[in-house]
């Protein structure tokens, strides 16, 4: 196993910048080999962690621990291993978080899980698992002393039945144990500041990491984000208009309005972003760089010409 120190690199005027990514198991040979591609490339910039997803009904959970096992043997970054309630029995539960913690890795992101039948459909917890995230978030903490992230939902779940509830689940996993809160991905700024607030006013005072998605392919992100609760703003949806046919020009300006919506939090004092990659590194490593991010190389260079 090998370690490093996390690295927080400047922005100029705007103080430390943290970074973390998440990838998905792959399926086939090219998927992982994209998946590697975009790894060792974003591997340079030091993120803090990256997180590795569990499919819906846990039905990535091998291909899960073998890509997570693989990121501790070969590369110097720490992998956080996304774990559910779904479709398992807490005996079933409690030996992947043996096996996680024999890895080598000491992050579990906790979830609930979506349904096996996917976003959307209803939830049915299975009859001798954690019946939900507090539960598995304590059978974890029983195990090990892992550093456990949660999700959160700016626009608020789209289970919930209000806000507040939504908020008083939220707190109920953090008195749990949880340590971060990374959110679902947002379009309108304005979202995430008010949930952060939310969450002081309701004692709540653990990092919470916006959840940021590069636009590789507006529709599919669209089609995704509604299942979610995830709106998209007006003026968002017209800066895509007209572009189905174009993928360059669509992730182009895919690039442009994350790093605009990556800026306009930096200037709300936010510091700490956490990068939705879907195994595609160039539209992540390119906003980082405008975060004022720079891979060892580039700053020896800096350094030499200085």
């Amino acid at each position: 196993m090998t370690t490093s120190t996390p690295r927080k690199s400047r922005l100029i005027g705007a103080g430390e910048i943290d970074v973390s990514f998440e990838f998905f198991p792959p399926k086939t040979e090219k998927m992982e080999e994209s998946l590697w591609h975009s790894i060792r490339r974003l591997e340079p910039l030091r993120p803090d962690f990256v997180s590795v997803t569990y499919g819906a009904g846990g039905s990535t959970r091998e291909r899960t621990h073998t890509t997570v096992a693989r990121i501790v043997r070969e590369t110097a970054l720490a992998p956080a291993a996304h774990l559910t309630c779904v479709s398992a029995s807490r005996a079933e539960v409690d030996a992947v978080v043996r096996d996680y913690w024999a890895a080598g890795v000491r992050h579990i992101v906790a979830l609930r899980g979506d349904p096996k039948a996917g976003v959307g459909t209803r939830y049915a917890a299975h009859p001798d698992g954690y019946a939900t995230t507090m539960d598995l978030i304590a059978g974890i903490k029983r195990i090990g002393a892992f550093d456990i992230s949660v999700g959160g939902y700016p626009e608020m779940h789209p289970e919930s039945g209000s806000l507040q509830a939504d908020l008083d689940h939220l707190k109920a996993k953090i008195d749990a144990g949880a340590t971060r809160i990374i959110t679902q991905f947002f379009f309108d700024n304005t979202h995430y500041l008010r949930f952060v607030e939310r969450c002081r006013a309701a004692g709540i005072w653990c990092p919470i990491l916006p959840g940021i998605q590069p636009i590789h392919n507006f529709r599919q992100i669209a089609s995704f984000a509604g299942k979610v609760g995830t709106t998209f703003p007006a003026w968002f949806s017209h800066r895509f208009e007209g572009l189905d046919d174009d993928p360059g020009t669509s992730q182009l300006v895919g690039a442009a309005v994350c790093a605009e919506q990556v800026a306009g939090l930096v200037d709300e004092g936010v510091r700490q972003f956490h990068f939705y990659t879907q195994n595609r590194a160039d539209l992540s490593f390119a906003i980082c760089h405008l975060l004022g991010l720079r891979t060892p190389t580039l700053e020896m260079k800096k350094a030499v010409n200085a």
